[in-house]
């Protein structure tokens, strides 16, 4: 799954950098949070609700972490395109 998380957040930033040109560091960041909080959202109904229950807590030990890197690859390009 991280693999995929990575590979997803890649394409959709270079697709994302392509059509926007100028924008700073601080709106890729926040584009790396909102991405980071989506995932978050659709995953907690699935895990919390839906067929796979599980605690929050674990939720963010197993899954949540690896979502993290959605921002920092969103930081990585806007701190290329300055």
């Amino acid at each position: 799954m991280p693999v995929a998380g990575v590979f997803s957040a890649v394409i959709f930033a270079v697709l994302y950098g392509r059509q926007v040109k100028g924008i700073v560091l601080e709106e890729w960041v926040r584009l790396g949070i909102l991405w980071l909080l989506i995932s978050v959202a659709v995953d907690l109904l699935m895990f919390s609700w839906g067929p796979m229950k599980m605690s929050l807590v674990d939720y963010f030990k197993d899954i949540g972490f690896t979502y993290l890197a959605i921002p920092i690859i969103t930081a990585g390009f806007g701190y290329l395109k300055k």
